[in-house]
């Protein structure tokens, strides 16, 4: 029988590692699935907490099940005191993803349900994550600011309420709106690095803060949860629309890469960049600062024809090009895109980790244990041969 050499080296892309009903990524077709519903038609049509729950009930909610969701949002939003002293007393610079992570396995000690393991209680520590989230980013940023955070509001909407604890200020029903888009197009994305590491963590039974705390640590990496970030340097760097053409170039010549352009999965544009282009366009025009959209646009079509010509490949958008420059054009500091992020992918996370934990599917998800290729140290593949300290 043939022996079967595995392939390595290839950060598991192609592998099949569980089954999943929570969302699908078509990256031939440029679909996004959440639940059975394309992003696009969600990102049109729900709000973010319809898309939680649906995300981690499986279903969109009825008007009964929504408002008793977004109540028990509403009522988790406060974050302890002690943990607000806490970060109070955390270094001004520290960066917005290590105090979110940190935060974050501090509140699983005033989780009620910690040890509670069954489905209920994990969607109940779900809703917390998902509320506790946006208080804690927000308190931070006042915070490194030498500012008094702003206590959450019980009476308005998840991404409205963000807003309004950074600024101080309610923000108005389109820039809410806006938000709104940006966290239900981040919430779910299948088996991305940050989503496979809790579902790691969760298949040793760890609780759910263990397993978001993980998916944090990944996220905060530069190849995952980073890239508009340096999407929005990219295009100060660039500075001007008529600098486009000879930054590409450069660029290409020197071997680096276009941040926004190509991904790992899709084979076409990423469908959510095109929901987020025109409202990077509408929020530029609100604040008549629009070089940052004109810029993207130019940057998008000059790579994707410099990338054929040169390299003769096709290269496609993704949901951080566009996403940069709305966030920017918010008002929000370049360092929180990333913890935004996170604010919209805990529930994707939450529910991944609860399906990780109580599906329903026989046999149950098994301890992740993959296997390696031992290759040796300075003894090569073979047994080193000890020797005693005073003969080395």
């Amino acid at each position: 029988m043939e022996e079967c050499t595995p392939t390595l080296n290839t950060g598991l892309r192609g592998v099949t590692v569980a089954s999943t009903k929570i969302s699908d990524v078509k990256g031939a077709e440029g679909k996004l699935i959440y639940r059975g519903f394309l992003v696009k038609d969600l990102a049109e049509n729900a709000t973010y907490e319809e898309v939680a729950h649906l995300l981690l009930y499986e279903h969109l909610p009825g008007d009964n099940e929504l408002h008793a969701f977004k109540s028990a949002l509403a009522e988790a939003r406060a974050i302890p005191e002690p943990v607000l002293k806490i970060m109070q007393n955390c270094p001004a610079d520290a960066h917005p993803m290590d105090i979110l992570q940190a935060v974050t396995s501090l509140l699983a000690s005033y989780d009620p349900d910690l040890t509670a393991r069954n489905r209920e209680a994990s969607l109940r520590k779900a809703a917390r994550l998902i509320a506790k989230f946006p208080t804690i980013m927000a308190a931070w940023d006042r915070i490194r600011n030498g500012k008094a955070p702003v206590p959450p509001r019980s009476d308005i909407s998840h991404a409205a309420n963000f807003l309004y604890m950074l600024t101080g200020e309610m923000p108005d029903e389109e820039l809410a709106h806006f938000f709104d888009v940006g966290l239900v197009l981040h919430a779910e994305h299948s088996f991305n690095a940050s989503t496979f590491s809790a579902r790691q963590v969760a298949s040793t039974r760890a609780h759910i803060y263990s397993a978001v705390t993980a998916a944090l640590g990944s996220l905060s990496g530069e190849l995952h949860g980073g890239a508009n970030v340096r999407v929005m340097e990219m295009l100060q760097k660039i500075g001007a629309v008529e600098n486009v053409e000879a930054y590409v170039q450069q660029e290409l010549e020197a071997g680096r890469l276009i941040f926004g352009l190509g991904h790992a999965v899709y084979q076409t544009d990423d469908p959510r960049a095109h929901i987020l282009a025109p409202m990077s366009q509408k929020m530029g025009e609100r604040i008549g600062e629009t070089q940052w959209y004109e810029i993207s646009r130019v940057l998008e079509k000059t790579g994707k024809a410099v990338f054929k010509e040169k390299k003769g490949i096709d290269i496609y958008v993704n949901v951080d090009f566009y996403s940069a420059s709305l966030y920017y054009a918010m008002g929000i500091p370049i360092d929180l895109f990333t913890p935004l992020f996170a604010l919209s992918r805990v529930a994707g996370w939450t529910a991944h980790v609860i399906e990780e934990q109580y599906a329903d599917a026989a046999p149950k998800p098994a301890l992740y244990r993959p296997a390696s290729d031992y290759v040796g140290d300075y003894c090569g593949p073979d047994e080193c041969t000890f020797v005693p300290i005073d003969d080395r």
